[in-house]
């Protein structure tokens, strides 16, 4: 028994803006810092993203971009707003971005709200409780008893851990229908420092928030011939990587450490990783038809592709996903999984996400 995919959703805030416009966005919030806004245009303009969904932007005015959230620098202080002050808006905003995904997918499950047992939650930009889950319960009219489970802080790579515990419910009962909600408010967490790891954290992440809806493959409703299946799943700590990447609560938001060398960290230990992972499911690595790979940015699918010895065209939709929307954190993988959905892409198909620890998850998707 395993999960199949029923339907998948998503959402993005109802403004966008364009990647030149956030850099100098950026640059005026930290403005006075030396030479601040040449770095910042160009290390925005390296990351291939087009543009990017944010619940801080406002209606605009006589430019083509507002928000007020962020003062300037020489307004709020180094730090600029409280962790507190970013939490409120936390809970404030991200109910009606999770809900909007949920929605949509389960309209593409064609099931009733009514008919979900288990849901369960995923997101590592805020805290709150009640949170998500109560306001996905009464919002899309789930029933009062629906098991809730809470997949918090575990980075981009979060999905793939809520996804794990769905399909241990699907195992457990094949009546079992689990909803699974991601979303995130990666633009709350923007740093006002002038370190280049914290530049470039400021240059990619972005909200959104996407849904899963499933169930046992052997119990799936009447539809599609194909569906997509959660085959196997594996999860490794890449040794002596620690260092390499962190996600820290502090006064002033969650700040992230991205050293230079995570994409060719990731890049040495993939090989092995990925030839054990489907060795374990009978495949070889030439076996995999289609690559979900979570782009954390333009460098991280170059060495994905490089170390797998993999054509770029390959993690197209990976890349397209980045480019249209940047970096949300753990939703940013069913964004690519439902475009490869609507594309009728063959299958096996190897999904990954790489966060804090080093950290690699896999998930490997079949036909049933």
């Amino acid at each position: 028994m395993t999960l199949s995919i029923l339907g998948i959703g998503t959402a993005v805030p109802q403004r966008q803006i364009a990647q030149a416009d956030a850099a100098t966005l950026a640059a005026s919030v930290v403005a006075g810092m030396p030479d601040h806004e040449r770095v910042v245009a160009a290390v925005y303009r390296q990351t291939r993203i087009r543009s990017r969904g944010s619940v801080l932007l406002e209606e605009p005015g006589s430019r083509a971009y507002k928000q007020t959230f962020f003062p300037p620098r020489a307004e709020t202080g180094p730090g600029g707003p409280t962790t507190a002050t970013r939490m409120e808006r936390y809970a404030a905003e991200v109910g009606p971005l999770a809900t909007a995904a949920a929605t949509r997918a389960i309209t593409a499950a064609g099931i009733p709200p009514a008919r979900i047992t288990h849901l369960v939650t995923c997101s590592c930009t805020g805290f709150a409780n009640p949170g998500i889950d109560f306001g996905l319960v009464h919002h899309l009219g789930l029933a009062p008893t629906v098991s809730r489970t809470h997949v918090g802080f575990m980075g981009c790579h979060g999905a793939f851990n809520a996804l794990r515990v769905a399909d241990a419910f699907a195992c457990a009962e094949p009546r079992n229908v689990t909803l699974v909600v991601c979303a995130e408010l990666c633009s709350l967490h923007f740093q006002y420092g002038s370190r280049s790891d914290q530049i470039v954290a400021n240059s990619i992440f972005a909200d959104g928030a996407a849904a899963l809806v499933g169930t046992a493959a052997d119990h799936t409703p009447a539809g599609p011939e194909r569906r997509w299946a959660l085959s196997h799943q594996w999860s490794m700590v890449i040794p002596d990587s620690t260092a390499d990447m962190s996600w820290i609560i502090g006064d002033h938001g969650f700040a992230m450490h991205l050293a230079a060398t995570v994409p060719a960290t990731i890049g040495r230990a993939l090989p092995a990783i990925v030839d054990t992972a489907v060795a374990a499911a009978g495949l070889t690595r030439g076996a995999i038809r289609t690559w979900a790979v979570h782009p954390g940015g333009p460098r991280v699918l170059a060495s994905v592709a490089e170390a797998l010895d993999l054509p770029l065209e390959d993690l197209a939709v990976s890349g397209g996903v980045l480019g249209d929307h940047g970096n949300m954190s753990s939703a940013t993988i069913l964004f690519i999984l439902e475009r490869l959905l609507r594309d009728d892409a063959l299958l096996p198909c190897l999904a990954m996400a790489f966060g804090p620890g080093l950290t690699a998850e896999l998930a490997l998707f079949v036909s049933r």
